[in-house]
């Protein structure tokens, strides 16, 4: 009977632990700098929204001005007013959209959250480092896999049972939101 490679098994399972240890942490960074870049996105076009807005009613009450000093006719003034509560309309939707923000962090938390189950998972691979016998090596590796399939299923099973499957929006001026 053949003798296994026990030590390039391990060589091997560590080097998968390790490189994919890497590039989860990569992956990790990106998404976290994805976080940054969104929250930094939405605050910038939020603020900017409301400053259109102060404007908007700044226009509206030159033009209420305008109108009691007898200088824009009735007509003149109403249409003004539906351009100003069109405007307004689209402004306060924006702003609502936006506010999916906290949705889409949610979402990149709980990838986040995977990221580090699915290291903490691939560290496995690395820690099982116990002699094994030689007269009993296929035995070993056997239960050695076997062993290191459980801990998969059952750090898999916990992930998954950990994460919600849904993300919410809460505060919105219309109520909460629940998607997926």
């Amino acid at each position: 009977m053949k003798t296994l490679p026990i030590e390039e098994l391990r060589a091997l399972l560590a080097a998968v632990s390790s490189h994919g240890d890497w590039h989860l942490l990569e992956i990790e960074t990106d998404l976290q700098q994805t976080t940054f870049l969104l929250n930094e996105a939405i605050e910038k076009l939020s603020q900017s929204f409301m400053q259109v807005y102060a404007h908007l009613n700044d226009q509206q009450t030159a033009l209420q001005q305008l109108a009691e000093a007898g200088k824009l006719q009735p007509e003149e003034m109403a249409q003004l007013q539906v351009f100003h509560e069109h405007v307004g309309h689209e402004i306060n939707q924006v702003i609502t959209g936006m506010q999916f923000q906290d949705m889409t962090n949610q979402l990149l938390q709980r990838t986040i959250h995977r990221v580090h189950g699915l290291k903490e998972l691939l560290n496995e691979l690395s820690t099982h480092k116990g002699p094994m016998m030689d007269e009993d090596e296929h035995e070993e590796i056997r239960r050695f896999i076997q062993q290191l399939n459980q801990q998969f299923d059952r750090g898999s099973q916990h992930l998954t049972g950990n994460l919600r499957k849904s993300v919410n929006q809460q505060d919105l001026s219309s109520g909460d939101i629940d998607l997926f």
